[in-house]
């Protein structure tokens, strides 16, 4: 019995397998969507050449679908005209909604730039 209740609370010390590792974040550059996942792992795509596909490459697999929104406030739109005028094209990463989809289906919904904490 005293070896029954040492197994028990060994077995209880044994970490199951983890699962897969679940998107923290997802932020765009003008190009690049960088993927980091609660695992460390960070994970790229070229977005603007591909809105939507999959990483395949990125531990089990990532889908992404980056939905750019096309009219941002006004202050927005004058920052990325500024600084496009300065001959800074590209500094200013898009607004958009990032959908990343697990090995599992689950979608996860990011906003880049990702919105400012209070």
């Amino acid at each position: 019995m005293r070896y029954l209740v040492l197994f028990l609370a060994l077995a209880g010390c044994v970490s199951t397998v983890p699962g897969n590792p679940v998107p923290q974040a997802a932020r765009l550059s003008a190009e690049v969507l960088t993927l980091t996942l609660s695992d460390g792992t960070v994970c790229r795509a070229n977005w603007a050449a591909s809105p939507v596909g999959r990483m395949e490459t990125c531990g089990p697999g990532y889908g992404y679908a980056v939905r750019v929104i096309d009219n941002p406030n006004i202050l927005r739109q004058i920052w990325t005209e500024l600084t496009t005028a300065l001959g800074a094209e590209g500094v200013v990463a898009p607004l958009a909604e990032v959908v990343i989809t697990d090995p599992a289906g689950v979608d996860r919904v990011f906003a880049s730039p990702p919105p400012v904490k209070e």
